[in-house]
């Protein structure tokens, strides 16, 4: 059965979960846009503990915007800092020269929609773990959905769902312990190729 979930910035281990379990992706590219959800937002793991990372966009007059008409505000140097960022929580991580160069082009080439963003993200995180999934967006927004395993509650970044996940090794262990359910760049400087082993092996439990 197919998956429904958000495209989000590099998304949190919950979402890369469900899409290597399943293998048959479908993402709700037809919603409003809401303010406080991982549509803008990841977290990573920096040197005082859980650090976000957030992508400024242009929000509409109007009440209700689509995810898919919402521009990046690329007048803020958002890039480049959070490329910074990520050098300074990641460059003593095992893998994180190994996935470099596929990842700088994200901090550096301007995208005007938040939504293209997203999805290229998924595409470059997809190339790193060589996975193969079957990738699709919908065309209109349904409340309800019949033969796809409904997954769009985990873009709230409110706590919507268990996230202890199994440990792995993360640089800043010793300072801070282990922090569940970051972003898929965590996994994936930490644990490089065995990361798609750890995805396959963690279950997700809705609260």
């Amino acid at each position: 059965m197919s998956v429904l979930i958000h495209p989000t910035y590099f998304p949190n281990l919950a979402h890369c979960i469900a899409a290597v379990q399943t293998k048959d992706v479908v993402f709700e590219t037809d919603d409003n846009f809401l303010k406080q959800t991982y549509r803008n937002r990841t977290y990573v793991y920096g040197a005082n503990g859980k650090l976000a990372l957030n992508i400024p966009v242009i929000h509409s007059q109007k009440n209700r915007q689509k995810y898919r008409d919402v521009k990046i505000f690329n007048e803020q140097n958002w890039q480049s800092l959070h490329w910074k960022s990520l050098l300074s929580a990641y460059r003593t991580s095992p893998f994180f020269e190994y996935y470099e160069d596929d990842l700088l082009p994200l901090f550096t080439d301007k995208v005007n929609f938040i939504l293209d963003f997203n999805l290229k993200c998924f595409e470059v995180i997809c190339e790193c773990l060589q996975l193969n999934l079957s990738i699709s967006q919908t065309k209109t927004y349904q409340k309800t959905v019949d033969y796809k395993t409904d997954y769009r509650f985990l873009v709230n970044a409110k706590k919507t769902m268990h996230d202890d996940f199994d440990s792995y090794t993360q640089v800043f262990n010793a300072k801070h312990g282990f922090i569940s359910n970051l972003s898929i760049l965590d996994l994936l400087f930490n644990e490089g190729p065995n990361s798609v082993n750890y995805l396959e092996s963690q279950t997700i439990v809705r609260l």
